[in-house]
């Protein structure tokens, strides 16, 4: 599979997306060391009739955040809605950046000290037009994925952006990767949660890893991945 042949590049995208605007502002990473592992998530700006930052990094990436919602005339009081895809510590770590927005953390919706009851099953919850979120379990109980549809080129695109569903295009070809980081008794859920998710997008931002484009092959081997 040549990886150069369907590499994305985002700031393409950025030009040419209609009604919501999907912006990487970092791609996440992950590395295993000898004893460690190395490891941002990837942190995603939506510019819709809303603005939407989905996953926030860790604590010390807080500035850096600022100065890429910069580039983007955002700043972070204008933010209405922080996502974040699960409440592993790389993917909260700056949430009270944004004390302005509503905050879903997993299946968690809150403001302040105020809890709302949302249900993310079926068509999911939906943010504003073109933006909603499915619950997406597997990595965790609790992890969702945040579905863009919107134009680009007059052609009908959806962007999921799955935090750790997905850790990185190789766990595709290899999945191992995600087993390895996954909760081992939830791993049949995510296989059917990573071929629902791969069905219905056209470009996936996954937790540690750059954006990537979805083909009918892609497709085709996750579903013969799910474990029944």
């Amino acid at each position: 599979m040549d990886k150069n042949a369907k590499a994305v590049d985002e700031s393409s995208f950025q030009t040419k997306v209609k009604m919501c605007q999907v912006i990487v502002l970092f791609s996440g990473y992950s590395t295993k060391l000898d004893e460690t592992l190395k490891a941002n998530c990837s942190c995603t700006l939506i510019k819709a009739s809303r603005n939407i930052i989905v996953d926030t990094m860790t604590a010390w990436d807080r500035q850096r955040i600022i100065d890429a919602l910069a580039e983007h005339d955002i700043t972070a009081d204008q933010i209405d809605y922080v996502v974040c895809t699960h409440s592993h510590a790389d993917h909260i770590g700056n949430n009270n950046l944004f004390l302005n927005a509503e905050h879903i953390i997993g299946t968690c919706v809150h403001r302040g000290d105020e809890f709302f009851e949302r249900n993310f099953e079926n068509e999911g919850y939906r943010i504003c037009p073109g933006v909603r979120v499915v619950a997406t379990p597997g990595h965790t109980s609790d992890d969702v994925t945040v579905l863009v549809d919107t134009t680009i080129s007059s052609k009908s695109i959806c962007f999921a952006i799955t935090g750790d569903l997905f850790e990185k295009e190789d766990d595709i070809l290899d999945p191992s990767i995600w087993k390895e980081f996954g909760t081992a008794e939830l791993q049949a859920t995510q296989s059917r949660m990573r071929s629902d998710i791969m069905h219905l997008a056209n470009f996936i931002v996954p937790g540690h890893g750059p954006m990537f484009a979805v083909t009918e092959d892609l497709r085709k081997i996750i579903k013969s991945q799910i474990i029944v």
